[in-house]
């Protein structure tokens, strides 16, 4: 099953996108609940102080944050979960937390759901980036971010760093943020791991080399489509922006067998065509561009198996 897909036209690459949200929408919960905590607390056990950062004198606006996730799951995850996982969940995670004022509180709201959290606050004259829990990174270092403002955020993304009309409009955007608002990206990898970190000079290093993610492996068989579903919504009491991101990793196999397999090949390849080589080097895809839209290509012209239509159909 195939969640969401970014790559179907809806969303352009290297674009800000903005789309209203619902709140009754803010925070998703799927099969994967318990498998995606689980991965969330070893990581805190094994490398806490690289998927955990904060300003102490962010504590105030962090329990806002835990409040408000708390209160959005009381309300919507019996619907989203019958089974009740997030309810207990919740519950535990609650109980440490009334007898341990040591905890941080966002870290608690992270163990709460299977978003990565961030709490972006304004600074003299820009917004920085003042605390989080960042166990999924798409190629990016919390470490490294940690404290930085907007434009030093965004410094390696084609067209958003400093002094560019992208980041004028993101900081803008922050500065007037009034309703909640939700984005996609995407990317290629070539695992199924959720914890996907890249520092800066492995990133230049990528850049220069241009090494293939994807060598010796024919039919993509290791290919994981990975969409971040980020939501961004300004705190109430505080004033901090807290932005959440989301993963899905999905084989990119898994497309042959959607019944709108020919739309979303030819979309996806269409994509990747469009990039040009920063962007394509920002992604690490250069080497791979071509063969990838062979692929998606020759998968959009190749009817789907009539005995795969009905199971297509039933997984979504």
């Amino acid at each position: 099953m195939i969640a969401h897909t970014p790559y179907d036209g809806s969303s352009k690459p290297f674009t800000i996108g903005l789309k209203q949200l619902d709140l009754k929408d803010w925070i998703e919960v799927d099969a994967h609940y318990d498998a995606y905590l689980a991965e969330k607390a070893r990581l805190y056990a094994e490398i806490p102080g690289l998927v955990f950062v904060e300003e102490p004198q962010t504590r105030d606006a962090q329990q806002e944050v835990l409040d408000l996730i708390v209160d959005h799951l009381a309300a919507e995850h019996t619907r989203l979960d019958p089974g009740g996982s997030v309810r207990r969940r919740v519950d535990a995670q609650l109980e440490p937390m009334m007898a341990a004022t040591d905890i941080a509180p966002l870290r608690t709201a992270s163990m709460l759901v299977q978003e990565d959290l961030i709490l972006m606050r304004k600074g003299e004259s820009d917004w920085r980036l003042a605390a989080g829990s960042l166990c999924f990174p798409s190629s990016w270092s919390l470490e490294e971010k940690f404290g930085k403002p907007l434009h030093e955020i965004h410094g390696p993304v084609p067209d958003f760093g400093q002094g560019t009309r992208m980041n004028e409009l993101i900081v803008r955007m922050f500065d007037r943020l009034a309703q909640p608002v939700q984005r996609w990206n995407w990317s290629l990898q070539a695992n199924a791991d959720l914890y996907h970190p890249l520092s800066g000079r492995q990133r230049d290093e990528r850049a220069g080399k241009r090494p293939s993610k994807f060598a010796g492996d024919a039919d993509f068989a290791s290919a994981f489509i990975r969409v971040e579903r980020q939501t961004l919504r300004k705190l109430p009491r505080s004033g901090d922006i807290l932005f959440t991101i989301r993963i899905y990793l999905d084989p990119l196999g898994v497309l042959a067998r959607h019944p709108d397999r020919a739309a979303l090949a030819s979309s996806f390849a269409g994509q990747l065509s469009g990039l040009d080589t920063a962007q394509l080097d920002y992604k690490g895809l250069t080497a791979d561009r071509d063969r990838l839209v062979e692929y998606l290509n020759e998968m959009a012209a190749t009817a789907l198996p009539p005995s795969l239509v009905g199971e297509g159909a039933r997984g979504q």
